[in-house]
C-alpha cells in the first residue's frame, strides 16, 4: 500500500471531505504515517518539517538502482566492514551534510519526476543538497552481510541515500533491505494505530464516538510552536481575518508562527510582527 492509498482509505473510513499525510513512506517501508483529516490538513506542513526517526537495515556488497531491495544490482563488492569500521565513520554523517537524493525519487527535473525518468531508462543525476542528521547509531550486526541502524534526521533526508553513502565510504557498497519510521515530529510509536484497528472501530461504531476516540486533537502536531490565548474581542477580529493589535508591556515578541486560541479552542495559525498578530491559516472548527 502506498502512502496515498492509505490516506484515501482513512478518508473514506472517517467520511472526511479532506485528508493529507505528513510525509511519504517508500513502498518498502513500514511504520508511522501521520494522516490529517478536515481542517487538520492545514497543519500537515508542520509534521513534514519535524524531525523523523527511522530504523533500517543495510545489506553490504551490492549497490542497486533504487538504493533499496527493489532495484536491480548495479555494482557489487566482496568486501565486508567490521563493527569498528562502521562505528568509525558514523560521525561523518551527523550534522549538516550534503546528500545526493536517489535517482528513483519524487524530486522534479524539468517538470518530470525523477523516478519517471529513471524508469524510462534515462540517466538521472540529482545534485547534492543540504540535510540535517541529528544522530546516527549502529544497533546490531546480524551477520557479516547486514547491519541495523537508527537515524534521527530532518526534512528531506533520504535513508536510501544514507545507506548507499555508508557503503561507499566503507568501500563495500550497500543498499536498504528494511526501513521503518518510528517517529515524526511529536508523533511516536505510542501514537500509532493500525489500519485494521480503525476498520474494526468503524465496523463496531458505525462512525460513532469510538471512531472519534482514534483521532488526536488538531493542535497535537503544533506542540512545537508558541501558543497565544486571545480574549473575546481579539478572537472575533482574528476569525474575520483581521489583524489584532497586541498592546501592553507583556505583548509577545515577533514569531513566524503561533497557535492562536480562544476559550481553550484552537482558532488558527498566525504570525506576530511589530506588535500585531496577523492571521495565516484559520480553522473552521
Amino acid at each position: 500500500m502506498t502512502s496515498t492509498q492509505a490516506v484515501g482509505k482513512i478518508r473514506r473510513l472517517f467520511d472526511a471531505d479532506k485528508a493529507g499525510h505528513g510525509g511519504t513512506l517508500d513502498p518498502l517501508a513500514t511504520g508511522l504515517l501521520p494522516i490529517a483529516l478536515g481542517e487538520a490538513t492545514k497543519t500537515v506542513s508542520y509534521a513534514m518539517d519535524g524531525r523523523k526517526t527511522y530504523r533500517f537495515t543495510v545489506k553490504w556488497g551490492e549497490e542497486r538502482a533504487t538504493d533499496d531491495l527493489e532495484g536491480e544490482v548495479t555494482r557489487s563488492s566482496a568486501a565486508r566492514p567490521s563493527k569498528n569500521d562502521i562505528e568509525s565513520i558514523l560521525s561523518c554523517f551527523e550534522g549538516e551534510i550534503l546528500q545526493a537524493p536517489p535517482a528513483y525519487s519524487a524530486i522534479k527535473l524539468a517538470g518530470e519526476r525523477a523516478y519517471d525518468l529513471a524508469r524510462a531508462g534515462q540517466a538521472v543525476v540529482l545534485p547534492p543538497r543540504p540535510v540535517s542528521i541529528e544522530k546516527l547509531r549502529l544497533i546490531a550486526i546480524a551477520d557479516p552481510d547486514h547491519a541495523d541502524f537508527e537515524v534521527v534526521c530532518g526534512k528531506g533526508t533520504y535513508v536510501r541515500s544514507l545507506a548507499r553513502d555508508l557503503g561507499r565510504r566503507l568501500s563495500c557498497l550497500g543498499h536498504v533491505t528494511a526501513l521503518r519510521r518510528t517517529a515524526v515530529g511529536p508523533f511516536t510509536e505510542d501514537h500509532m494505530i493500525s489500519l485494521a484497528m480503525i476498520e474494526e472501530l468503524r465496523h463496531k461504531a458505525a462512525g460513532g464516538n469510538a471512531m472519534e476516540g482514534a483521532l488526536l486533537p488538531i493542535e497535537t502536531v503544533l506542540d512545537g510552536i508558541p501558543a497565544l490565548a486571545l480574549d473575546d474581542d481579539q478572537a472575533q477580529r482574528l476569525r474575520q481575518g483581521q489583524d489584532v493589535l497586541l498592546g501592553g508591556a507583556n505583548a509577545p515578541g515577533a514569531h513566524d508562527a503561533v497557535l492562536a486560541s480562544w476559550a481553550g479552542k484552537p482558532l488558527g495559525l498566525a504570525s506576530i510582527s511589530g506588535g500585531t498578530l496577523k492571521p495565516k491559516r484559520l480553522f473552521n472548527l
